[in-house]
């Protein structure tokens, strides 16, 4: 049995064997491909921070990897042998444009059919040699699975904010064999970028929703691979993103890129307001560029809406079918008004909403009856189901509908003429050109290049005029266009000449349609030149340039950090930290610790050693422990160095009879619990608490959750507990608010980790620093041994000050102290050392107090503790 039964004596009972039996500390495990933190002697041995080197000059190269590749495949059916050529629609092909003629292009993906195993080598082999391409083939399964199962029937809806409530609403629920398939495809893709990567040389840019997690699987791979992604979805709001099951292990992976790229802003804030709620990252904005601190990587954020292909649009309609086509055309509707629809057959195009627009505005301008036609061209649906065939059903039910009810059998009329079949690019290009005004009525979608393709058809028509004959004609007069976008396009920003409309609104769009018949043509022309001006000089090449630039950019640091791989499965990440920010051991600290006489201990408490995340903010037995026995050693001085007041941490820590204590960030301090409380030698004035509290009670009764801590010295309003994004909105203006109300009180405006503090001017805690060390040294114990540990804005004052003292002021710390500056958590910091968590403070902690001269020890024969001395 114990003897005694105060709460002290029974917590120095404990041993140092109990205190890590009791913490329970996991045990260091490796993995293939996972890089274990090294031991102090080998520290990065295996991973030296240098640039890569080569015998001569590298062509540069970029790995474009995409779900499928920019090849049409045909089987010859007489010789039965593949024929294959590129895709001069496809996007991945048209952004080479951007990388110049000096940059060789790689590309990764599928093929949009099915090829034999036994076929698989040789296509494999011509595809490489002839096209630059790398095929992944898929099994059968893997890819129904993946592309029409996980991809298009689960995660393309819901980034369309389509959550599955109902399978019969055209969503399917959440399936592990279909995230299996996902997982396993993405492996697929990853091997094939293994067989032609160069990781020191080549940039990759990975494309779309189909390979989230793939930058996980090449970071596992190679950590300093230089990898780009770009969604060409919407990223939906957090409040769905937030019901995906794998949410961790997509958000993860897309953090593994070193950019990440949307088509608009509104995305990017999804992901960025996912990041803080979900895994607590805060973006900062620095000279234009955003980013995200991500384990010592800056993880960087694009937002550039994709543009056309100038230069294949216009040679297009150089062609004298082109022009032939639109002959046909104008004398197809001659004397009729053609409003033009370009989609595709899935659930959020809107198609039924526009045909329901075209209605309402027959009904209410009959005058329009005869002389508006819209022309509705329809892409075969890219996965098949019975939610396409509803809609599909939908919108002919609709148009049959809207036909009999104002078209005209005599003449021929009708108001909406549905193109079901396949239509050429030639062919859709002319009906662009001919096309008074152009409708996008999408309920969502992620960009949508229509309009552009439109505008630049109808600017190109003055080509098609000249290849018809026509000269100085009607036709000759200057371009004008009309456009009606829906809010939810990705477009819709850079249009800012549009008329934009709500697609769920009928009445609206309709009012649109009509407003965009009637618009004069000065104001149409004024308007197509707008959107020209952009959509010319934002194409393609400019947009792939614009990302490769960056890319550049954000992977420029490559080869200045040390990189170790830590985590398990999806989970896994790259730590990349300074040449001289290398995380503290036991093994690197222990032997300054033992050979020194004089040292001084500096521990802040919330964030450091009591994790934030504890309810219970006292400090656990351990703690007291761990304390009581590094205070024991005659050779330690022990501080508690935090911005709480001093009263709770007198309570808190009345066991440790001989820790010194910092309170109030070194307004207050006692030597240990015998000494009187002193102040700090500065002349404060409080009456500007007067006019601060009103302002803090303000906004904490605006933000739920929030709360005042009224110190004796300070004023701290915390928000830990308030919504993420509201919080921290509201925490920047109370800080600006403040900060002009107090501007000519002695006081400073700081902002922390989840609070606003004021406090006097002078009072910091690199300040109590320097008091304590000057102390020591009066005395003739000058430290020749500091540990400071801490983890917020206000531990950087004790690191900056202590590297003063030991840099400018040797009377204060000799030359040979050995210096500890240690923050927790890996970020930029004056610190040289970091901890992962406040669990590493205490296993540090545990084992300095293990080196002690009053090292307890295990008694045996009881099943207790005894301090044997």
């Amino acid at each position: 049995m114990l003897s005694g039964s105060s709460r002290l004596d029974q917590l120095n009972l404990l041993s140092i064997d109990d205190l890590w039996a009791m913490n329970r500390f996991p045990k260091l495990m490796s993995l293939p491909g996972v890089i274990s933190p090294p031991s102090p002697s080998s520290e990065f041995e295996n991973d030296e921070v240098s640039s890569p080197t080569s015998s001569g000059a590298v062509q540069e190269r970029r790995i474009v990897v995409s779900n499928q590749l920019p090849i049409r495949a045909r089987r010859n059916s007489e010789t039965s042998k593949w024929s294959f050529e590129l895709d001069k629609d496809s996007l991945v092909l048209q952004l080479k444009d951007g990388f110049g003629p000096q940059v060789e292009v790689i590309y990764v993906g599928c093929l949009e059919v099915e090829i034999d195993v036994s076929e698989q080598d040789e296509v494999s082999q011509i595809l490489l040699e002839n096209f630059r391409c790398v095929p992944t083939f898929l099994s059968p399964e893997i890819h129904n699975k993946f592309y029409h199962g996980f991809c298009k029937h689960y995660l393309w809806p819901l980034f369309h904010y389509m959550l599955p409530i109902s399978p019969s609403q055209g969503a399917s629920r959440f399936d592990k064999s279909q995230w299996r398939a996902y997982v396993s495809a993405n492996k697929s893709f990853a091997d094939k970028i293994m067989e032609v990567i160069n990781p020191d040389e080549d940039f990759i840019w990975v494309h779309d929703y189909h390979l989230m997690i793939l930058p996980t699987l090449l970071r596992k791979r190679f950590h300093r691979v230089k990898l780009g992604f770009f969604l060409h979805s919407p990223f939906p709001s957090s409040e769905i993103y937030r019901t995906l099951p794998v949410r961790n292990e997509i958000l993860q992976a897309l953090l593994n890129c070193d950019l990440i790229g949307f088509h608009t802003f509104d995305y990017a804030r999804h992901f960025l307001s996912c990041c803080s709620r979900m895994l607590g990252l805060d973006y900062q904005s620095k000279r234009g560029y955003i980013g995200l601190e991500y384990y010592g990587r800056t993880v960087g954020i694009k937002i550039l809406p994709v543009g056309i292909h100038m230069g294949q649009l216009q040679s297009v309609l150089s062609l004298s079918e082109t022009a032939e086509k639109v002959k046909e055309l104008r004398e197809e509707y001659h004397g009729k008004i053609v409003v033009l629809g370009v989609d595709d057959m899935d659930l959020f195009k809107g198609i039924s909403l526009k045909f329901l627009a075209m209605g309402q505005l027959l009904e209410e301008h009959p005058h329009l009856r005869g002389k508006v036609v819209l022309v509705q061209i329809t892409n075969p649906a890219r996965s098949q189901g019975k939610d396409v065939q509803d809609v599909e059903n939908e919108t002919n039910s609709i148009a049959e509908e809207i036909n009999r009810k104002y078209g005209n059998e005599n003449n021929g009329y009708k108001p909406i003429v549905f193109i079901k079949r396949q239509v050429t690019t030639l062919e859709k290009f002319a009906f662009y050109a001919i096309a008074e005004c152009c409708v996008v009525n999408c309920v969502r979608d992620g960009m949508n290049l229509v309009p552009y393709k439109y505008t630049v058809c109808r600017q190109g028509s003055s080509v098609l005029d000249k290849a018809m004959g026509i000269v100085g004609g009607v036709n000759d007069k200057p371009k004008e266009s009309a456009l009606i976008v829906s809010e939810f396009i990705g477009c819709s920003p850079s249009l800012s000449g549009a008329i934009r409309v709500n697609p769920w609104n009928i009445e609206a769009v309709s009012d649109a349609l009509n407003w965009a018949i009637c618009m004069p043509e000065m104001e149409k022309r004024l308007r197509h030149e707008k959107h020209y001006k952009y959509i010319s000089s934002h194409d393609v090449a400019f947009w792939a340039k614009s990302f490769d630039q960056d890319l550049e950019r954000a992977c420029k640091d490559h080869y200045s950090k040390r990189c170790w791989g830590i985590g398990f499965g999806l989970g896994f990440r790259v730590v990349a930290l300074g040449p001289n920010f290398r995380k503290l051991s036991l093994e690197h600290i222990m032997t300054a610790y033992k050979n020194t006489t004089n040292r001084l201990i500096l521990l802040d408490y919330d964030g450091t050693i009591k994790s934030q995340a504890s309810v219970n903010k006292a400090p656990s037995d351990i703690i007291i422990s761990v304390l009581n026995h590094l205070c024991g050693d005659p050779k330690n001085v022990v501080f508690i160095a935090s911005g709480r007041g001093r009263e709770s941490l007198s309570e808190w820590f009345s066991p440790c009879e001989k820790l010194g204590i910092s309170a109030e960030h070194g307004y207050f301090t006692r030597w240990n619990s015998g000494s009187s409380w002193e102040t700090c030698s500065l002349a404060v004035d409080f009456d500007w608490k007067r006019i601060g509290l009103p302002v803090m009670e303000l906004y904490t009764e605006a933000t739920d959750g929030s709360f005042i801590e009224q110190k004796e010295s300070a004023l701290v309003w915390h928000h830990q507990d308030a919504d993420p994004c509201f919080g921290s909105s509201q925490a920047k203006e109370l800080l600006d608010h403040l900060e002009s109300v107090l501007a000519n009180e002695p006081v400073v405006v700081t902002r922390g980790q989840h609070i606003v503090e004021v406090k006097p001017q002078g009072v910091s805690k690199g300040r109590a620093v320097e008091s304590l060390i000057s102390a020591l040294q009066s005395k003739g114990k000058a430290p020749d041994f500091v540990l400071c540990i801490g983890d917020d804005r206000s531990d950087e004052d004790m690191f900056e000050s202590i590297y003063r003292s030991s840099s400018s002021n040797p009377a204060s710390l000799p030359a040979i102290a050995e210096v500890f500056a240690c923050t927790v958590g890996q970020k930029p910091s004056t610190a040289k050392y970091y901890l992962d968590d406040s669990t590493e403070v205490i296993k540090l902690l545990i084992g300095l107090a293990s080196a002690s001269a009053l090292e307890p020890k295990i008694n045996n024969a009881s099943d207790s503790f005894e301090v044997i001395s």
